[in-house]
């Protein structure tokens, strides 16, 4: 009777047992999610070297399914994987910058590889967000304008010098030659990154967390603002997916 007894409660409990693991809550930020960033130290065309790690911190709240999967303050590394300074004559600057891994407060740590995606108008330059290219301004405003300084340092010394127009047109042209010849060994301006700068990081994969992965990370509060992430899509039907 005791062993027919313990059976049935055996075989009661199994349901309960696979109901706990299938209830088991998974957590996914999915490939695409925008992550804003800030930049802890700069990064520039001029001291920059290709394989030079980067340092971030995440600034803003990221939730997936009403809970904060990446808070604020987690850890992002990065690569600088190319570096292209701007020429003396013409083509400017040039940096690519690839985010490599996010370690939460807590200790865990996932890897992947994001793309640059969003940088604040603070920063010289433009970025190219299909390809995560960070180009410097063009030079040729300060080219023309140290040309002119030059030309016109050179005619009113010329025109010092002589008491003439003659000496003034020879000291504008040597002066325009002068400043030529500045241009021309001079590089344009470099790409830069300042530090602090609010970037956004484009995820190029999803990444999933547990329960217990995100333990001793508070969940979000009602009216809690925060990057929700896109909902995750199951099924396809073609190259489409649907929920």
């Amino acid at each position: 009777m005791r062993i027919a007894t313990l059976t049935i409660l055996a075989v009661a409990a199994c349901p309960l047992l696979a109901q706990t693991e299938t209830d088991a809550k998974a957590y996914t930020v999915v490939s695409g999610t925008k992550v804003p960033l800030q930049l802890i130290s700069s990064i520039s065309t001029k001291t920059s070297v290709v394989g030079d790690r980067v340092y971030l911190q995440t600034n803003f709240p990221i939730l997936a399914d009403g809970r904060i999967v990446i808070p604020p303050g987690a850890y992002v590394t990065g690569t600088v994987t190319f570096v292209k300074r701007a020429g003396k004559v013409k083509g400017r600057a040039e940096l690519y910058v690839r985010f490599d891994s996010l370690t939460l407060p807590n200790g865990v740590t996932r890897d992947f590889r994001a793309s640059l995606g969003g940088m604040d108008g603070s920063n010289p330059g433009t970025l190219d967000r299909t390809e995560g290219k960070v180009t410097g301004e063009g030079g040729k405003g300060s080219d023309a304008r140290k040309v002119g300084e030059a030309a016109g340092w050179g005619t009113m010394a010329g025109g010092l010098a002589s008491r003439t127009g003659m000496g003034a047109g020879i000291g504008a042209a040597a002066g325009a030659a002068a400043g030529l010849i500045g241009v021309l060994v001079t590089r344009g301006p470099d790409a830069i990154i300042e530090r602090g700068s609010t970037l956004e990081m484009v995820l190029d994969r999803s990444l999933k967390f547990s329960d217990e992965d995100l333990a001793g990370i508070s969940p979000a509060r009602s009216g809690q603002p925060g990057v929700i992430a896109p909902p995750v899509r199951t099924g396809t039907t073609g190259n489409t997916r649907f929920p």
